[in-house]
């Protein structure tokens, strides 16, 4: 077994089965939500209903908006990928084709211990800026002047003259 497959072990640490880890390895399923989304809490419900393994991307800030709006060429939510195919809005019926068409079984077969993992930002958060220490020298505008190197002869026993 590779456990560095997509799907072969999750963060609950539970094994999948062979032929839902093999659905999942060509086709993953991504969610695109957000947390007052209603039409998102369906499709949620939908893929836990079924035991899909999927990611749960949350789309919260104006980033994200922005992403989504790259990847989906709309900002509408949810948004589902499974594989390559891309569904806009949520419908149990055409979700569901999608999936089966995908290989999904139509009722869970996951591990008892399998643990979902938990929703992550569709971007991620940048480092806010350091503020300045009080007392400490404000940075300057022009570059600092680097010691000038200096040049080392290569040592006589080497022809080639390469330089370390």
């Amino acid at each position: 077994m590779n456990a560095g497959a997509p799907g072969a072990a999750t963060g609950g640490g539970a094994q999948l089965p062979f032929q839902l880890r093999q659905v999942v390895a060509r086709f993953p399923v991504t969610l695109y939500t957000s947390k007052e989304c209603a039409p998102c809490n369906s499709g949620r419900n939908l893929l836990n209903a079924r035991g899909i393994p999927y990611t749960e991307k949350l789309v919260d800030t104006p980033e994200d908006g922005e992403a989504l709006r790259r990847l989906s060429g709309e900002a509408a939510l949810p948004f589902l990928t499974i594989g390559g195919q891309q569904i806009k809005g949520y419908s149990d019926t055409e979700w569901s084709q999608f999936l089966d068409a995908a290989g999904y079984p139509k009722t869970s077969a996951l591990p008892g211990n399998y643990r979902r993992p938990a929703p992550t930002p569709l971007v991620a958060a940048k480092p806010a800026p350091t503020a300045p220490v009080p007392g400490a020298p404000a940075p300057s505008a022009t570059p600092t002047a680097q010691p000038t190197p200096v040049p080392v002869a290569p040592p006589a026993n080497n022809p080639a003259g390469i330089r370390f």
